[in-house]
């Protein structure tokens, strides 16, 4: 009522106004619903406009934490792995069959049998069987029973033939499950056979294992995770070449800022000091984790002395040319490695504590001199050696004269640049020189004792070639054996001016600087 009054009113007051005042209402209306609009329009622009800032700025601060990610993991690298258990349980790799269901589908349902009750006809009412009706309902029942005769006849053939696709079926569904268990079968055998082989320290199967150990081990996408392994049983040693990434892991952005009046991205890229910084924790932090690692999958001690080297593949900026520098190498023994808490130290000071050797400047490709030679110990040397058309007639150091294995050693030191004369004949066919490096700066006297030795080198024979450099006033001291050398032989060896060659060592050194082949075979009468 209140509505219908005011419009009444309106109306009586249009009604009494004069058409240019009429006019004048719908200019000032028409004004009104403008400036409402431009009013809307403005509000519409603010929000689109405030919407568009969040959408730059939740970019941007995205961005920024993905950075913040990606230096995350390259801060923990070595915190991440601690507490993971990185032995490998041989048995969890075997397999149990899983047969599928045995499924016949419609094979599996007997067929309906004949009902007589489907071929069987009406009896004749009392009316029908006096007018005849019961002679026709007998050859009606004869024809019938025919029928039903041969639909049974019918049905048993059928139903003999779907048991029998039935059987086949089934032969063939138990023929896959054998070949399931064949196959399951085999792969546990290979798994115990390896089992076998690495409990008897066989290299290829100790080898296999520890590359097992580092395929899982879950580094970020952009690290290479490549690596050789080379085993030697006679010392119990592992030697790791492991491939790093290049500095340009290290994300080259520090931040990303979003300038609103400018509406624009600035990018401030990270200082090279902070970039160097964190590229040499990251080789400093996967030198650490592989060690860990391969001595924390290490539960029946088949390793006593780990070798890392640390190498990274890439282009030189100066020459262009392909490199592969060695950026950290170290060398140390289960006992003193597990007896550092890795959670609580810095892996830089943990490096110089292991007397690891670290590239002064990796960003630049600076290269260290391994501690060992990868391809000095990778047994592959070996077989292409082995599979030479002269195999038979390479010269084995065990069985050699006195006389003929002093000449091989000479040559060899004399080929690396060393004057050398015999002092005195040693143990075990083994001979002394005293060498000197015409060097300068470098040079001086260098004592080498060389062992022909069928098992590891005593810690004992490392500690009289040190007394004898001290007593001699030599700059260094060379011990060869045709074996190999437990960690404690390494122990005492670190830090000081010696330097101890295995077998394998030596017949790699032979054959490139003295070009002789020859072989060890303990074997050998």
């Amino acid at each position: 009522m209140q509505r219908a009054h005011a419009q009444q009113v309106h109306a009586q007051q249009r009604a009494s106004t004069t058409p240019y005042q009429q006019h004048q209402q719908m200019l000032w209306e028409a004004e009104h619903a403008r400036r409402a609009a431009e009013r809307a329009a403005e509000a519409d622009e603010r929000e689109r406009k405030r919407l568009y800032v969040e959408a730059r700025s939740a970019r941007v601060a995205a961005a920024n934490a993905n950075l913040q990610s990606q230096l995350d993991e390259l801060d923990t690298l070595l915190q991440t792995t601690l507490d993971i258990d990185d032995h490998i349980d041989l048995e969890r790799l075997k397999k149990k069959a899983s047969y599928p269901q045995f499924q016949p589908g419609e094979l599996g349902m007997p067929l309906r049998a004949p009902d007589w009750r489907r071929f069987a006809p009406p009896e004749p009412k009392a009316l029908g069987k006096m007018f005849g009706g019961e002679a026709r309902y007998q050859q009606l029942l004869t024809e019938a029973e025919q029928a039903f005769e041969k639909a049974k006849a019918k049905y048993a053939a059928a139903e003999a033939a779907r048991e029998q696709r039935l059987a086949q079926a089934r032969r063939k569904y138990e023929r896959h499950c054998q070949q399931l268990d064949a196959q399951v079968a085999s792969h546990n055998t290979e798994i115990d056979q390896f089992g076998a082989a690495l409990a008897a320290a066989e290299p290829n199967a100790v080898v296999k294992y520890f590359g097992l150990v580092l395929g899982n081990s879950v580094y970020p996408d952009d690290f290479p995770q490549r690596y050789r392994l080379a085993y030697i049983p006679d010392s119990r040693l592992i030697v790791v070449e492991y491939l790093l990434p290049t500095v340009d892991v290290v994300p080259k952005i520090q931040e990303y800022r979003y300038i609103k009046v400018r509406d624009e991205v600035q990018v401030t890229a990270r200082p090279a000091d902070d970039t160097h910084r964190r590229y040499a924790d990251v080789i400093t932090q996967v030198a650490l984790r592989t060690v860990h690692e391969l001595f924390e999958a290490d539960r029946t001690r088949l390793v006593e002395t780990i070798v890392f080297n640390g190498i990274v593949e890439t282009t030189h900026p100066g020459t262009g040319q392909s490199v592969r520098p060695c950026l950290v190498t170290l060398r140390t023994s289960r006992d003193s490695f597990t007896a550092i808490n890795l959670g609580k130290v810095l892996p830089a000071a943990c490096l110089r504590h292991l007397r690891a050797t670290m590239s002064t400047r990796p960003e630049d490709l600076v290269e260290v001199r391994p501690v060992l030679e990868f391809d000095v110990v990778d047994k592959r040397f070996v077989d292409e050696v082995d599979v030479l058309a002269d195999l038979d007639q390479r010269a084995n150091l065990l069985t050699m004269s006195r006389a003929e294995f002093e000449k091989v050693i000479r040559d060899l030191f004399g080929r690396l640049g060393l004057e050398t004369r015999t002092t005195r004949a040693a143990p075990e066919g083994g001979v002394d020189f005293v060498a000197f490096d015409p060097r300068p700066i470098f040079g001086g006297k260098v004592v080498i004792q060389a062992r022909r030795h069928r098992g590891p080198m005593d810690v004992s024979a490392v500690r009289d070639l040190f007394g004898t450099v001290l007593g001699e006033g030599a700059t260094k001291g060379i011990l060869v054996t045709t074996s190999g050398y437990g960690p404690e032989s390494f122990e005492f060896a670190s830090g000081k001016p010696l330097e101890l060659i295995d077998g394998s060592n030596l017949l790699h050194l032979l054959a490139e600087h003295a070009e002789v082949r020859a072989r060890i075979d303990t074997h050998e009468s």
